[in-house]
This record gives structure tokens, sequence and C-alpha cells, in this order.
């Protein structure tokens, strides 16, 4: 982690493909040094450097970024080795076996080099789903822990018949949480320093949980506030691996602090007083609205007692919980309603806090930018009402689609994404549009066709419209134009007798204009030029058919194919000697010609009437005679 937010000080002003690191705190640090976090490879500024993060990234994200950024690799060695594992199987037709988190973004980079025959398995119950194989290479999550590891390896050996079982849990991650393991043992209390989005401090959180039952996840010193302490607690701390050391030495500076004050007090009973008053100050004043984790430690009929580590237990009304199913020891996150009821007890309510939690995730969503996901519900006058996290949302009529909407009922039950377009956080109203989604998305995927979009290049295309001057071909999404003299090598009096509305055809890209939305397409770069292959469709002495396109003085140009034109000079049109070419031919004659000569350099042949008819004179006279002969030899016998 640390080489790769050094790689990124020293690079800024630089962007990064996610967030850097999972934590808060060090990707805001980043920002003040200039590395900003972008989620899309299309959101990094063209020509500027892009460092990628030390999960890793696949090949195609890889491919499309260093074609438009200078890429600055921190990724981990330890990953680095898994995708060129996972790209070595694939190479050899290996299925591969990711054990990890699907959504973790280094599971998702290793897929990517991993081929398409791969699986994710977290649990040894995913595993025992994955079909028979007779072999296949298994990797792991470098974050996910050894024994996790194991017991999920135990399970994919009774589904593949030679498992290829790598180690690749990260030693140093391996380690620390094997230390996690041993302090947890011997400690009362467990504070593991961290974000909550870390994969690697989820885990720690998880092992030291197995052995203390007072363990907490705190992303920095202020969190100290809501945990419950006891002077004669023995107290461990450890942090993620994505934890900066300033957060680190913070929180353990003030458990010091503590603690001197502790031991310059001589009585016990005022030690005690001294460290509760202390813990009381700076980590269990809890006021209205705040929020919580407890342990559930009684159940009655109408209420659930929790231990919030303060002075006083709370309270929850069954009504107010969202988890029907609680038990005794639960850990349960609620919300302070009342810090006294009048009778000393701490109320609590757990459906105000998700409600809270829910509306706190839409507005951060909305002030992001980002998109909501929402279920229609109702059809209104004037749009659709629907859900976003359990919140009623309105879409107006306009805004379901792109187009005119006749029956607003169809989108009741439907799934959609939504853009929020008005947010109201007094009334808690939002409007939203769907409208606007698919607006970007088209964007996007129009931005994206323009990005392949490569001069020189030639594709496939269908025609869908044509116009007096030329044809629009769809080249996959976007409309290209040919040109009317891009139709053919030859003279085009319209479009539509080269090409009809429907064809496929190949086009070579001659212009992109993506600021201008247009592309300038050619249809007979396609083929070869007329003049190149001349002699070889026509060879000297070959009779074909032309027509008569052009006459001069000196002679006609016959159009031999689109592009072609060959002269059948004056003295070559008839039989006999013309005063004009008229005489003999005129314009949209189709005639037959003799090539006399094919000279492809200087795009000229030359074709002749004359010897076609000669010729089939000649052919008349030679039939002519074999039949006065056979006509002799009949009367000779006839006479016999």
């Amino acid at each position: 982690m640390r080489r790769a937010i050094n790689l990124a000080v020293e690079s800024a002003p630089a962007y990064t493909l996610g967030p850097l690191i999972h934590n808060s705190h060090a990707v805001s640090d980043l920002e003040k040094e200039g590395v900003y976090a972008k989620e899309t490879v299309s959101e990094i500024p063209m020509g500027q450097k892009c460092v990628i993060r030390s999960h890793g990234i696949d090949k195609r994200t890889m491919d499309a970024l260093s074609s438009r950024a200078e890429v600055i690799d921190a990724t981990c060695p330890y990953v680095t080795l898994i995708h060129n594992m996972a790209h070595e199987a694939a190479e050899n037709q290996k299925a591969v076996i990711v054990v990890g988190k699907r959504e973790h973004p280094e599971v998702v980079g290793t897929l990517g080099w991993a081929g398409e025959n791969a699986y994710v398995v977290s649990t040894q119950e995913e595993a025992m789903q994955l079909p028979e194989m007779e072999e296949a290479v298994v990797l792991a999550q470098t974050t996910i822990g050894d024994q996790m590891y194991d017991s999920v390896c135990t399970a994919i050996s009774k589904r593949v018949k030679r498992p290829d079982i790598k180690n690749t849990v990260c030693a140093a991650t391996a380690r620390r949480q094997q230390e996690a393991r041993a302090l947890s043992k011997e400690k009362d209390v467990m504070l593991i320093v961290g974000d909550p989005l870390s994969s690697n401090t989820r885990m720690l959180f998880s092992i030291a949980s197995e052995n203390c039952a007072r363990t907490y996840m705190i992303e920095d010193a202020s969190g100290l506030r809501d945990i419950p302490v006891y002077p004669t607690d023995t107290i461990g701390i450890t942090a993620g691996a994505s934890t900066p050391d300033c957060t680190y030495k913070e929180v353990v500076a003030r458990m010091n602090d503590i603690e001197n004050k502790i031991n310059n007090v001589e009585n016990t009973q005022d030690l005690e007083q001294d460290f509760a008053s202390a813990f009381e100050k700076t980590m269990v004043q809890i006021r209205p609205g705040q929020t919580i984790t407890g342990k559930v430690v009684q159940i009655t009929e109408d209420e659930v007692c929790v231990n919030i580590g303060y002075k006083a237990d709370g309270l929850v009304k069954k009504s107010d919980l969202c988890v029907s199913d609680v038990k005794i020891d639960d850990e349960i996150e609620v919300e302070v309603v009342k810090v006294n009821d009048g009778e000393g007890n701490v109320l609590l309510s757990q459906k105000n806090l998700i409600n809270r939690k829910l509306w706190d995730e839409i507005v951060a969503k909305n002030e992001a930018g980002e998109y909501v996901d929402g279920v229609g519900k109702e059809a209104v006058k004037g749009g659709l009402l629907a859900t976003v996290n359990g919140i009623r949302t309105f879409i107006p009529a306009s805004q379901l689609s792109l187009r005119y909407v006749e029956k607003i009922d169809e989108f009741v039950g439907k799934e959609m994404k939504l853009k929020i377009i008005e947010l109201d956080r007094a009334k808690k109203r939002i409007v939203a549009s769907r409208k606007a989604v698919l607006a970007e998305e088209e964007s996007a995927r129009k931005k994206a066709i323009w990005d392949t979009l490569e001069i020189g290049s030639i594709v496939k295309g269908t025609v869908r419209r044509i116009a007096d001057f030329g044809a629009f071909v769809d080249i996959g999404g976007v409309d290209g134009l040919v040109h009317v003299t891009d139709l053919s090598w030859g003279r085009v009096k319209h479009p539509s007798d080269v090409v009809k509305v429907g064809d496929e055809i190949d086009v070579k890209i001659v212009n992109v204009d993506p600021e201008k939305e247009r592309v300038s397409l050619s249809y007979k770069q396609t083929r070869p030029r007329p003049w190149t292959v001349a002699d070889e469709k026509y060879p000297v002495d070959s009779v074909v058919e032309g027509k008569v396109v052009r006459i001069t003085t000196f002679g006609a140009f016959v159009e031999l194919e689109p592009g072609l034109d060959g002269l059948v000079h004056i003295s070559q049109c008839a039989a006999s000697h013309i005063e004009k070419v008229e005489d003999a031919l005129h314009v949209g004659d189709v005639i037959r010609v003799k090539v006399l000569d094919v000279n492809t350099e200087a795009k000229r042949i030359s074709l002749s009437v004359r010897q076609v008819l000669e010729d089939e004179a000649l052919e008349t006279v030679e039939n002519t005679d074999i039949a006065d002969e056979y006509a002799i030899e009949g009367e000779a016998v006839a006479a016999e």
C-alpha cells in the first residue's frame, strides 16, 4: 500500500482507476496531493497519468486505459503473480477457480485474465455447487486468510479430480491475521483500526471476534468514544493493511494518554472512578440521533434490552426492530432516540436508523452523481410512483423513456436504474428520471464506438437510408455517409444504382469527426481499382460487350464496367470508311467490341467494332463454303 501511495504522490497530478486504497481518510489526503479517484476509464482525461491500484485490473481495461493515459502500474506483486497464473491457465485451456469475494476489485481483475472458463467461490457450500471437472487451477484472493482458503479448497477437491491449488494468500496478510488471532485470545478488548470497506480489515475483525467477544472496528480515534472499556480490561490493537500509519498511531496515542492518566492515581477506588470518567468523556458519551452498536442482554415480550457500554442499558421496542429473530448476545446497530426516558433507560430504535441510512445513502449517491435502483409501484396522473431504498419516488411520464410512453402501467413492478433530478431533504421527496440514465448510457455506448473507429480500417455495415447525394450506412450503432462519388470507381447517376436499403457491405473509414458526430465512408475503396486488373479481365483479342457513353470527333468511348472506359477510334467504328462517328454509333448503344490493346499504366484500352464485324463476316463465309460442299456431295449421292 505504501508503494502505491508513494507512486501516486510522486506522479501527481494524477488519477486512479477506483480508490487507490480502501480508506476514506487516505483517499481524502491523496486528493489534497493532487491524486483523484475516477470510477471508469472514460473519466480519465486524455494524456494524463493514471495509477493502477494495488488490486490490479483486467487486461481489457488495461488496454483501454493505455490508449488514453500514461499508465503507472502499482499493482501488488502478489496480485500480478496471480494474474499471470490465471492467464497461463487460460492459455492452456484450463478452468480457473478463484476463492474470494466476487465483488472485490482484486477478484474482478483476476477474472479478467482467467478467460471464459472461470468460477468464483467464497464458501464450502458454493464450492460444492461447482460442476465436476477433471482439472482446474485454484487461486486465492490475497486477503481471505489461510484457514478459509484451506477449508474451501477441501470442498473444491471433491468436485475437481486434479486441482492445482496455488498458495496465493499474501504472506504479510496471513502473518497479520495469525497475530490478530493470537492477540485476541489474550485480551479482554480488541480494537481493529481500519475502513469497513477494506476486505483485509473486515477479515481481521472476523478473526478477532472468534476469540474476543468485545471486538470493535473503528476508522480512527474518534471511534473510541463509543466503546465500553473498564479499568481492569486488557486491550489489543491491530490495523488493516490499508490503514494509514498516522491513523493507527493516533489511536494508540489516545489509549496511552488514558492509561497514563490512570497510572497517576494512587487510590484504587479513585482509579476506577478516574478511569470510568476518562472513558465516559472520550468513549461512551451518547446523544439523540447517535448510532451505536450494542449487545442484546435481555429479551421480553415487548422489548429488547441492549448493552451499549453506557451507564444505563438501552431499550428497543420489538415494533422498532428490523430483524425479527434477535437472540441473546447478538450485536445490533441502533439509533439513540432519548438518552433518558424518565426512568433512567436509554430509548433506542433500529427502524429510524435503517430509514436514515437508506435516505443518507440516496443523498450520497445523488451528490456523487450516481444512479439509484428503483422499482415501479403505481401509475398515477402525470407519471409513475416508484420506490428507491423503500422511499417513495416520482418519475414524470416525460422522464420514463427516450420515446413517448403510451402505457405507464407497463412499468409497474419493473426494476430500473434512475437518476435523481430533484431531491427535497426537508420533505424527503425525490423526483427521478429513467430517461436521463438511458440517454447517458446511449451516449456512453456511442462514445465507446467512436473510440474504436480508426481511419483506414475496413468495417461491415448495413445500408439504412439512401439520399440523392449518397448512402447512410450503420457501422455498429453509428451512421456514416458514403458519398455518391465514393460508391463506385465509375460514374453513378444515383446511389440506388449501386446499393439498396438493407444491403450488408464492407466500407472503409475515410474520416472521423467525433465533435460533429460525422463519419465519412467509402465503398469503392474496398474494391480493386478497375485499371489495376484491366489486362487480366480484358485480354487482347477478346470480344466483350460495352455501352457507348461519350462520342468525340476522333472516336467513341465505351464503358466496359464502372470506372473503366475504352476508345473505339473512328477508323474502327464500322466495317467501311465513315465521315463521322455518329454515322455508326450513338450514346447509349450497347455494342460488341474486340480488345486491340491494353495499357494499364497509361489507362488506355483500344477497342474495335470493325474487327468484330470482319470476324463475323469471315465466319459467315466459312460456314457458307462448308454448306456448299455438303450440298454438292448430297447431289452426287442422290444421282447415284
